[in-house]
């Protein structure tokens, strides 16, 4: 007993500054990583979401840019850091889901070393071709890609990329063979879309609204169950004569390294949905037709499940390899 009192009385302590340290969280500056470049579209949200952060918590909350590496840069400096909840990373969806059978041989698993702690938002995509296409639909597309296997060629911003692995469930929908043109620059691509040099591709709205908004984009359809508010005019996948179960889209949200204290995982959670459903935030938001989440740790790790089975087959499919 005279053994027990004391390992009681030291568990009972260590409770309680666990509580303490999760009601107070933060006491301290905090760090998110993200592999986004400074400008880019999750990098904006991120910034605006950050400053509503430091707000609330009345402490500084400072972005890490570490582009490059396929994200692998980003995900070893967090990576390093200690599961306190004072260092999160920024992921989106496909580093959740799709990295792990891209780079096989790294034998990494994203959410092997990452606890899901808050979603931000998810984006959807539209296909886009030149204004001058002939293409009136989905069906249009697709019916030429079938009397023309091999010889139709879309474009991407990258291998592995949602624009390229929508292409490949897009094939494997309909039974269609096209080509996929993985490019390094956005702009370059939609550029590119919009004289007609690449037939179609993916595209979200802050990616292509510029040349969209010039008159050398249209958009088919999205490739969702719902119409998005922001392009009322554009019809569903299914509306459009595409394949109704064609879902491309990709959401964001912010991990902790394995081993942060539940309780602050649940408060990082629930300030962020305060600050997401802030009417400044929304109103961004509806500018790039990101649709703000409320998602559970939980729920994000589903939803990012889900994706990796339908990512694994594509990539198993079509031998699609960053190694």
């Amino acid at each position: 007993m005279k053994f027990l009192l004391p390992a009681l009385a030291a568990a009972f302590a260590a409770s309680t500054t666990f509580a303490q340290t999760a009601t107070d969280y933060p006491t301290k500056p905090v760090t998110i990583v993200t592999p986004f470049a400074a400008g880019s579209g999750p990098d904006a949200v991120l910034r605006l979401v950050s400053d509503k952060l430091g707000k609330l918590w009345n402490q500084r909350v400072t972005i890490d840019n570490k582009p490059g590496g396929g994200g692998f840069i980003a995900i070893d400096a967090a990576r390093r850091a200690q599961p306190d909840g004072y260092t999160l990373i920024q992921f989106d969806s496909e580093h959740l889901a799709a990295l792990p059978h891209l780079y096989k041989t790294r034998h990494f698993v994203t959410l092997q070393h990452f606890d899901p702690v808050a979603a931000l938002f998810r984006t959807p995509f539209f296909v886009a071709v030149s204004s001058e296409s002939k293409w009136k639909s989905m069906a249009d597309l697709i019916a030429e890609a079938k009397v023309k296997p091999g010889q139709i060629t879309y474009g991407s911003w990258g291998v592995g990329s949602p624009g390229h692995l929508g292409g490949q469930q897009l094939d494997a929908l309909t039974g269609t063979q096209m080509n996929h043109a993985p490019y390094r620059e956005v702009s370059q691509l939609y550029a590119n879309v919009g004289t007609g040099e690449v037939p179609w591709a993916f595209a979200s709205i802050p990616s292509s609204q510029g040349i969209y908004r010039a008159g050398k984009l249209k958009y088919l359809a999205v490739a969702a169950k719902k119409r998005v508010p922001q392009m009322p005019d554009v019809p569903t996948m299914a509306e459009s004569g595409g394949p109704a179960e064609l879902e491309v889209n990709s959401f964001v949200s912010l991990l902790a390294p394995k081993g942060v204290p539940d309780a602050i995982k649940k408060k990082i959670n629930a300030d962020v949905a305060k600050v997401i459903a802030d009417p400044e935030i929304r109103a961004r938001f509806d500018t790039f037709a990101f649709e703000p989440l409320a998602w559970s740790p939980e729920e994000i790790a589903r939803q990012a499940e889900i994706k990796s089975k339908v990512y694994g087959e594509l990539v198993r499919r079509g031998n699609i390899s960053l190694d």
